[in-house]
Formats: structure tokens, sequence, C-alpha cells
């Protein structure tokens, strides 16, 4: 508790948040004053050190508690959107926040808010379960609500793919790239234009690419590796069906295969090389 503590102070010091502490929790000034447990900041942090890597994690947590208060119910549900991410990523608040788990064990889906966040208007702020909640909301059909906007800007993001000659996958909407991803329809289309299964690289969560052939195999997990956090996709590439998302296995070389192209063999600067 005592770490518990000193992290909630770290947070309103350092990220300069609004907090009164109690002995059974803090409260969060405003109108109308957010009350939150010990036991909800515990959960806000899914395990992490309060003082060091759990940070992060609690000062979303609180903000996003903050400014869904300020909203009636009827504007926070104008503003809700889906949101995916990585199963492991740095940004994941936790089992409580998951409202569907795509099959593969590799991408969550639950739901933020546009217009949260008072210095970026267009960021999807993550809500914890909590906030929907205390604006006497029902998650289940919040949910129901916005997976259908998921669906319908899926079927979208398909099309345009398709029509593009690298496979690029961007952003459409509110929604990055790994929430697109947790589309069916946009799953369905890419499966069936790979004859049932779709390989694809997403190192980060703005961009992805579907036409492994015309991509270094190297290039994924290096791009992965090359972005922040915050920002990162998924660091191996994967395979997609109509109903799964997965990650292949860890282990190979990508690196190896490209050393063995001649272009990179001893001397490359003494060749010709057709770059592309």
């Amino acid at each position: 508790m005592t770490e518990l503590r000193r992290g909630v102070l770290a947070v309103s010091v350092l990220h300069d948040v609004d907090i009164e502490p109690a002995a059974l929790g803090v409260t969060l000034p405003g109108t109308p004053p957010v009350w939150i447990p010990w036991a909800e900041c515990r959960r806000a942090l899914a395990g992490h050190d309060p003082e060091s890597t759990g940070r992060r994690r609690l000062t979303d947590w609180l903000l996003a508690r903050r400014w869904a208060a300020d909203l009636s119910a009827e504007h926070l549900v104008q503003r809700l959107r889906p949101v995916g991410l990585p199963v492991e990523h740095v940004l994941h608040p936790g089992l409580d926040w998951v409202r569907e788990r795509v099959l593969g064990d590799a991408l969550d889906l639950g739901l933020g808010a546009v217009d949260l966040d008072p210095a970026d208007p267009d960021r999807v702020v993550l809500l914890p379960a909590t906030a929907l909640d205390a604006a006497g909301l029902d998650q289940e059909q919040m949910w129901s609500r916005t997976r259908t906007m998921l669906d319908d800007l899926g079927r979208l993001a398909a099309e345009r793919v398709r029509r593009d000659t690298r496979g690029l996958l961007r952003p459409l909407g509110d929604c990055d790239v790994v929430t697109l991803l947790g589309s069916r329809a946009l799953r369905v289309a890419l499966a069936a234009d790979a004859s049932g299964m779709c390989g694809a690289v997403v190192p980060m969560r703005n961009r992805g690419w579907t036409r492994l052939a015309l991509i270094d195999p190297a290039f994924g997990p290096a791009a992965a590796r090359a972005t922040d956090a915050e920002h990162r996709g998924f660091d191996r590439p994967l395979l997609i069906t109509p109903d799964e998302v997965t990650l292949v296995a860890e282990g190979g070389r990508a690196e190896a295969i490209v050393l063995r192209d001649p272009a990179v063999s001893d001397e490359p600067w003494m060749k010709d090389v057709l770059y592309r």
C-alpha cells in the first residue's frame, strides 16, 4: 500500500493530476468529484510497479475517469469508439477493459472515446469499465453498439486495401490498423484474397502490410523494435483467418535471409543493384 500511495503522489506531481488522497482511496476534484478506491488504483496497475512501469498506466486511468465524469452519459455514448490492442501491449488496461478477445490470443478489443483529452481531442482515450459504470451505462450494450461501427469501418478498409498495390493497411475513421483487424468483415476479405489465410506485418498501430512478397522479411520485427512502445503494434508477423488473428511462432532468423541476398554479399558497392 505504501508503494501505491507513493505512485499516486508521483502521478499528481509529475503529470499535474489533481488528487486528494484519503484513507480508503483518492478523490479527483471537479464537478462531480470522482471517488477512486485504492482497490481500483491497484486494478489500474494490472500488476505493474506503481513507482516505475505502472505510473503511466495509473495516470491514464485516473485522467480517463476524470474526463469521462465531465460529460453527461448521452455525450459519452456519442464519443465511444472501438479500440484494439495487442494482448501484451504497454497501454493494455487489463482484463476488466476487454470486451472481446479475437481468437488466436493476440488481439483484445475494448472501449475508448474521442474528444476527451483537452490537449489532443482526436486521440482515442481508453475507457476503464468503471468509467462506464459511473455514467450508468451498460457495458455490453455499449460494446454491441460500438462493434457495429467497427464492422462498418472494416468493410470500408477491406475495399481500400484491395485497391492498394502494396496491400497497405491504414487507419480509418477513429480506428487504427490494430483496431481494424478486430473487424470480422476485414478479416474475411483479407483471408478470401489469400486463399483462406492472410499473412500480415503490423509493426506499428497505424500501419500494416498484407503483401509480404514485396516486403523484406526483416522489416516487420525491425520496425516494431524501432517504434516506441506506446505506438507499437505486433512484434512478429500475423496469420489472419476470418475468425482468428495469431502471431507466428517465435524463432527464425529473418536477417539471415536478407544477408543471403547477392545484393548484400561481399563488396556490394562494387555491383550494379536495382534498389526498390
